[in-house]
């Protein structure tokens, strides 16, 4: 079976390669699959895409008329698929449902200890040989309040490294994880979580009821000296509104792995391009914010963990069989 994966990363292609171990005749490219690129997947009943993929009405009707009939996502998001459209064509959808929490927590963390100790500005000064402390104060985590909105997998495990600073729990979700309350954590309403966090992480699936939920009223209740963390996905944030209330000299730090308007822009060089998106050019000249290229995920061992559950997403799709990460089930036989 032809098998063709779009916005194919260097150190990905030979996990994917690996993973797909010859079954099948895999062709990896460096694209990303939208309207003037999904003519390219002609012939290939099997296509991997990716998080920055357009998988939009008209890109998934090029693929079916090409003989495409599975789209299974490198991902566990799928907002960027149109699953409505897919079930219209006969295309069956599947993505990766789970991974190595571990590794978007531990990157989360990571912001939050760059931002709060002011890494970035110190190794850009050492670097020409300015040594001055001036600036570089940062805060004690322990005995502060971490308020994590979005307690599944990945924001247990934050939560878990929260705990072992010795901070106090605050969490927001639909259901309570009884991995969370076991570490004394207290589930409370948004609004309070804003208002009496000094860290703030999102670790919440983009939904209608989850746009922009880090909007203007939200940030107006945060505390003046909040950091406030983003490696989930960039819809959760209203950037425009995090530019004027960092104008306004308030948080006191900000680390971004995601950004709403990222598709065409992470995962590719532009730094010989005008920019052109005023907002994110405004948010790089705040020195207290951390923009990061939707790395978080990017361990060797996550990356191992998705191009595998890719390849048994199609192997199920061969076997008929379904699973966790189906979307779209195939269309029943006539």
């Amino acid at each position: 079976m032809d098998v063709v994966a779009y916005g194919v990363i260097a150190d990905e292609r030979p996990l994917l390669e690996k993973a797909f171990d010859g079954r099948h005749r895999l062709r990896c490219l460096d694209l990303v699959l939208d309207r003037d690129t999904a003519a390219t997947a002609a012939g290939c009943a099997v296509v991997c895409s990716s998080v920055n993929d357009v998988l939009d009405e008209e890109v998934l009707a090029v693929l079916a008329k090409g003989g495409t009939r599975l789209v299974t996502q490198r991902a566990t998001g799928y907002n960027n698929i149109d699953l409505d459209a897919a079930r219209k064509l006969g295309l069956s959808v599947a993505r990766v449902s789970h991974y190595s929490p571990h590794s978007v927590a531990e990157f989360a963390w990571a912001l939050a200890l760059a931002v709060n100790r002011r890494v970035p500005r110190a190794v850009t000064r050492t670097r020409d040989f300015d040594f001055r402390l001036n600036g570089l104060m940062g805060r004690d985590f322990h005995g502060r309040t971490a308020g994590i909105l979005g307690t599944g997998k990945i924001g247990a495990a934050f939560a878990r490294i929260a705990a072992g600073f010795g901070m106090r729990l605050l969490g927001s979700d639909v259901a309570e994880n009884p991995e969370c309350l076991a570490l004394g954590m207290e589930y409370v309403d948004r609004d309070r979580l804003f208002t009496e966090s000094d860290l703030i992480s999102l670790h919440l699936p983009l939904l209608p009821d989850t746009y922009h939920v880090v909007d203007g009223d939200a940030l107006r209740r945060m505390k003046d000296d909040a950091i406030l963390i983003n490696t989930s996905r960039g819809g959760l944030m209203d950037a425009h509104a995090l530019v004027e209330t960092l104008r306004e000299g308030r948080l006191d730090g900000v680390g971004l792995d995601v950004y709403e308007e990222e598709a065409g822009v992470f995962f590719f060089d532009r730094s010989l391009d005008v920019v052109t998106d005023d907002t994110l050019a405004r948010l790089m000249t705040f020195r207290n914010v951390l923009v990061s290229s939707h790395q978080a995920y990017f361990t060797h061992d996550a990356v191992e963990q998705i191009v595998r559950a890719t390849a048994a997403n199609v192997e199920d799709h061969l076997a008929g069989r379904t699973g966790e990460n189906l979307l779209v089930p195939p269309p029943a036989p006539r």
